[in-house]
């Protein structure tokens, strides 16, 4: 669209991109220009402004304050917004692929169906964000503070979650696969019915996490915490749990054929209707557990070695679990 700015012909807009005053950027948006890709405006205030469809594309807005502004439809693909404040601004629908928001502020940002994949995200504030269905394919959200966030529905294929906090989070329906989640911090959160097969969650925090029906299926959830974890209806098949902490966690009609127990800390948890055909047993801890009772002659046939936890014999501890035909109802 070719528009006369206020001050100048839309023509001499390139020659002022570079340096141009935010308050002639706001005349030529109210004016009905759109068009602002590559411009610089670096440590702006655009705070409660209205920007619905502007293109900022390729543009430098490092330190930028967009907090509670509105940008919704609008570009901001390979734009630099490095340390931007965006917190609590409405951005549903808007481009930002390839992005860069290190160490941004969106807390409380609404990007329902934003474009990020491929985002720099690395330290980013993402506390309590709407990310519900955004596109965040490839991005780098290694040390991201997600806490609370929505991500119900995301695209998080092939995104980096290593060392992010995604505690409370909610990810039902979200795409995780190829997912780095290494040393990621899901404590509480909500990740029922996820497809996490074959993942790599060694060393994870899922203390009291949700994982109701979720399928784990030769995942690698080695020293994992998952202590009062609710895992109702999940699928373990040929997973590794060994020295992983299951301590009071839910595992009531599991499937756990195959698992690799060894090591872990299985006190006060509850596996009753859980099946546990060929599941090692080394070392494992079993005090206070509840267990079923068509598991019973397996176990004792199959447990030996000293726990790690107490550095009593296995079959001790086994001696103190209870098995149950069924778990009582509630």
């Amino acid at each position: 669209m070719s528009l006369i700015a206020p001050r100048e012909s839309a023509s001499s807009l390139a020659h002022h991109r570079s340096t141009m005053h935010i308050q002639y950027f706001l005349e030529l948006y109210e004016a009905g220009y759109r068009d602002f890709t590559g411009i610089s405006l670096t440590g702006a205030d655009f705070s409660h402004h209205i920007l619905v469809d502007v293109d900022l594309s390729r543009a430098s807005l490092r330190g930028a304050d967009f907090s509670r502004s509105f940008l919704t439809q609008a570009n901001l693909d390979h734009a630099d917004l490095n340390w931007a404040n965006l917190s609590f601004a409405k951005m549903s629908e808007t481009r930002l692929v390839q992005a860069d928001l290190t160490k941004a502020n969106l807390r409380g940002a609404f990007l329902v169906r934003a474009d990020l994949r491929r985002a720099k995200l690395s330290g980013a504030d993402l506390c309590h964000a709407n990310l519900r269905q955004a596109d965040l394919r490839g991005a780098n959200l290694c040390g991201a503070n997600l806490s609370g966030a929505n991500l119900r529905g995301a695209n998080l294929s092939g995104a980096n979650l290593s060392w992010a906090h995604l505690s409370g989070a909610r990810l039902s329906g979200a795409d995780l696969e190829r997912t780095c989640m290494d040393a990621t911090n899901l404590e509480g959160a909500w990740l029922n019915g996820l497809d996490l097969r074959g993942m790599n969650l060694a060393g994870v925090n899922l203390k009291e996490a949700k994982l109701n029906g979720a399928n784990l299926d030769h995942a690698n959830l080695s020293s994992a915490n998952l202590t009062h974890t609710t895992m109702r209806g999940i699928s373990l098949v040929g997973a590794n749990l060994s020295g992983s902490d299951l301590t009071g966690a839910v595992l009531w009609n599991g499937i756990l054929d195959g698992v690799d127990l060894s090591r872990a800390d299985l006190t006060r948890a509850h596996l009753g209707e859980a099946s546990l055909k060929a599941a090692v047993v080394v070392g494992t801890e079993f005090t206070e557990s509840v267990l079923p009772a068509e598991a019973r002659a397996y176990l004792y046939d199959t447990v030996q070695g000293e726990t790690r936890w107490t550095h009593r014999p296995a079959r001790d501890t086994l001696n103190q679990s209870q098995f149950v035909d069924r778990i009582p109802q509630q």
